[in-house]
C-alpha cells in the first residue's frame, strides 16, 4: 500500500478534502492532510488565494509543504488539489524517493522546479476540459508538456467546466467525474 501526502485548495483543508482522504485510506493507503492554512477554511477560492497570497504564495505555501513532510518517509507519493499541487509537484521532482505524483485540477511547468520530470516518477494529472481556471490560465498546457516529457505520465480529462469537483463539501462537486478520478487514482496507487 501506498503512503500518500495530500495538499489542500485555496479554500483549504475542506471537509470534502478529509472526506476525499479518507477514500484512500478505506482502500488501505496511508494519507496525510496537512493544513497549510492552519485551520482557516474559505467560502471562496478568491478569498483563499488572498490568505495564500497574505502568509506567501507561493513560497511560504511550499516551505509549510516541505515542513510537513520533512518527518516523513522519502518513499511517499505526493498529491495535490489546486493550490496544492505547488507543493506536490515540487516535492515529486525534488525530493529523493518520490514514488509518485497526483495533480488535481492544476500542473506547474516542470521547470519552475528543475530541468526535467524525474525518471521513475509515475504522475497522473487530472482535470476539466472545460474548467476556465485549469484550460484557460494554461495549466493544461503545463500538463500536457509534463506528459509529453515523463516516461509514466498521463493526462485524464473530465467532461465539465468546474475547478473543485472532487471535493464534495463544494457546490462544484460532480459525483460522476469523481467516482472515474478515484478509481484511477486507486489503481495508480495500488501500482506504487
Amino acid at each position: 500500500m501506498a503512503e500518500v501526502v495530500l495538499f489542500h485548495h485555496a479554500q483549504g483543508l475542506t471537509p470534502g478534502v478529509v472526506a476525499f482522504a479518507d477514500e484512500l485510506r478505506r482502500a488501505g493507503h496511508t494519507v496525510h492532510t496537512p493544513d497549510l492554512f492552519e485551520g482557516r477554511t474559505f467560502s471562496t477560492i478568491d478569498e483563499g488565494m488572498r490568505h495564500a497570497e497574505e502568509i506567501g504564495f507561493p513560497g511560504e505555501v511550499i516551505g509549510r509543504g516541505v515542513r510537513a513532510v520533512e518527518g516523513l518517509p522519502a518513499d511517499l507519493v505526493y498529491a495535490g488539489f489546486s493550490l496544492g499541487v505547488v507543493p506536490a509537484q515540487m516535492l515529486a521532482q525534488t525530493r529523493p524517493g518520490a514514488q509518485g505524483a497526483l495533480l488535481f485540477y492544476s500542473c506547474v511547468p516542470v521547470s519552475e522546479f528543475g530541468s526535467a520530470w524525474p525518471d521513475g516518477v509515475p504522475v497522473q494529472v487530472h482535470g476539466m476540459d472545460n474548467d476556465p481556471i485549469f484550460v484557460g490560465e494554461g495549466d493544461i498546457d503545463a500538463a500536457r508538456e509534463l506528459v509529453e516529457q515523463a516516461k509514466d505520465a498521463e493526462l485524464f480529462l473530465y467532461p465539465g467546466d468546474q475547478h473543485y469537483f472532487a471535493d464534495s463539501s463544494l457546490p462544484s462537486y460532480d459525483p460522476d467525474a469523481t467516482a472515474l478520478l478515484v478509481r484511477r487514482v486507486l489503481d495508480f496507487l495500488h501500482a506504487r
